[in-house]
C-alpha cells in the first residue's frame, strides 16, 4: 500500500474469528471481505467466488489487484465439506475434487499483457496435527512463485518478522537482482546456513535497520563476508 498506492488490495478472510476481521479492518486501508467461522461452509465458498470475479473484472479494466487470502487451508476445508463426493478419498479425509475450486482461485493470478495484473498471496496452515491440512499444503506446495515460512520459535521470542530465512525464497530470483546483487544474496544464504537460525534472523534484522535500501544492505553484507 505504501510503495504501490495505485494497487487495489483486497483482504479475504475465510473461516476467521470476528475479532481478527475487526483488527484487519482497523489496521489497514485495504478492502476487507470476510466470512467468519460462524458462517456455513457454503457462505465461505460464495464469498471467495465473488471476490475472485470482482478482481477479474478490475484486472480487465487495467487495474493491478492484490488479494491476500487467509487462509487457503480453511478455504479448502470448506470446499471439502460442500463438494459432491467423487468416491475417492486422500489421506486425512480430503476428497480430490475438493481441491478444484481452491486451485482455480490460486491459479487465477497472472500478469496480463497490455492490461492489469492479479497477485494472490495466500497463507497455509502447517504443523496443526491435522493430516488433511498437511495434504492441502502439499497440494499447493511448489505452485507459487514465492514462499515465505514463519518460525514459531522466533515469534515466541518476540522476534519480528518471524521469518525462517533459509526456507523462504522466490523462484527466478535472478530476474530481480543484478549479477552483483545475486552473488551477494547467494553468499548471504551460505553464511546464514552455517548459523543458528534464531541468531541469524536477529542479526539480519539488526543489519537491515542500519541500511536504507536493499542495495545498501547487500553491499554491506558483501563487504563483511568478502
Amino acid at each position: 500500500l505504501t510503495n504501490h498506492p495505485e494497487c487495489i488490495v483486497m483482504v479475504l478472510l475465510v473461516d476467521e474469528r470476528p475479532e481478527e476481521v475487526t483488527d484487519f479492518e482497523r489496521a489497514t486501508n485495504a478492502e476487507v471481505i470476510a466470512s467468519t467461522f460462524d458462517r456455513l461452509p457454503e457462505d465461505h465458498m460464495k464469498v471467495t467466488e465473488l471476490v475472485l470475479e470482482r478482481a477479474k473484472r478490475l484486472v480487465e479494466q487495467g487495474k493491478d489487484v492484490v488479494i491476500l487470502l487467509d487462509s487457503i487451508t480453511r478455504f479448502s476445508r470448506a470446499s471439502n465439506i460442500v463438494v459432491t463426493p467423487s468416491g475417492k478419498t486422500l489421506s486425512g479425509g480430503l476428497d480430490p475434487a475438493a481441491m478444484y475450486k481452491p486451485k482455480r482461485f490460486f491459479g487465477a493470478a497472472r500478469n496480463i499483457e497490455e492490461g492489469g495484473s492479479l497477485t494472490i498471496i495466500a497463507t497455509a496452515l502447517i504443523d496443526t496435527g491435522s493430516r488433511m491440512d498437511d495434504m492441502i499444503f502439499e497440494e499447493f506446495k511448489g505452485t507459487g512463485n514465492m514462499g515465505l515460512v514463519l518460525d514459531r520459535r522466533l515469534a515466541e521470542r518476540r522476534i519480528f518478522p518471524a521469518i525462517d530465512l533459509l526456507r523462504s525464497g522466490t523462484r527466478r530470483e535472478e530476474l530481480l537482482f543484478s549479477p552483483e546483487e545475486l552473488r551477494a544474496v547467494w553468499k548471504l544464504r551460505r553464511v546464514l546456513a552455517a548459523m543458528d537460525p534464531l541468531q541469524a534472523t536477529e542479526r539480519i534484522i539488526d543489519q537491515l535497520q542500519k541500511t536504507r535500501s536493499n542495495l545498501d544492505f547487500l553491499s554491506m553484507i558483501d563487504r563483511q563476508f568478502r
